[in-house]
């Protein structure tokens, strides 16, 4: 098993910890890992991409040319990193702001509309985290209980209290995937 992914949005929407969580998950799994963030000019508001892979043999380059998946909060990331996505692999679209449609038919397109699911959860900035729990469901890369536990570290006691939040949040991607 070697998923390759590229995550893909704008400073302030999760991204990179996204990418960090799906890491850490994959190390908590002993699984082979690397995460390799990218900004653009400025941190929010900028561009920002990561490339994941969690593989069961070892990793030997950190950067994504051919992406099993992509995971794309905005319009711009969709456009740069569609043709990053193997044939038949999974291009994660948030409908929520991206209001095209995937371009290619060879490969499996999913419309998760991230931010309205976290404006009803009552945090908008779980939205990545929509995200992240629908491309579980999909691939099964990791488990969601690895995830909790990254969380748990990330968040440390003083914000443990937003990890109930966040399992909603993995659980409302998860359901769109399963319908």
């Amino acid at each position: 098993m070697e998923e390759r992914v590229i995550m893909a949005g704008f400073g302030g929407q999760g991204v990179m910890s996204m990418g960090q969580l799906l890491t850490y998950a994959g190390m908590i799994e002993g699984k082979n890992v690397s995460w390799l963030p990218s900004y653009g000019p400025e941190m929010r508001g900028g561009t920002a991409n990561c490339n994941v892979i969690v593989s069961d043999k070892p990793v030997g380059s950190p950067i994504v040319t051919e992406a099993t998946a992509a995971i794309v909060m905005n319009r711009p990331s969709l456009d740069k990193f569609e043709s990053f996505v193997v044939k038949d692999g999974n291009l994660l679209i948030n409908s929520s702001l991206i209001d095209k449609k995937a371009e290619r038919d060879d490969i499996n397109a999913y419309y998760i509309p991230a931010n309205e699911i976290a404006v009803e959860l009552g945090n908008g900035k779980v939205a990545n985290m929509v995200m992240l729990g629908a491309y579980l469901e999909l691939t099964k890369a990791v488990k969601v209980e690895s995830v909790l536990e990254a969380l748990k570290k990330v968040f440390g006691k003083t914000k443990a209290h937003l990890i109930p939040l966040n399992e909603k949040a993995l659980e409302r991607g998860a359901e769109l995937i399963r319908k």
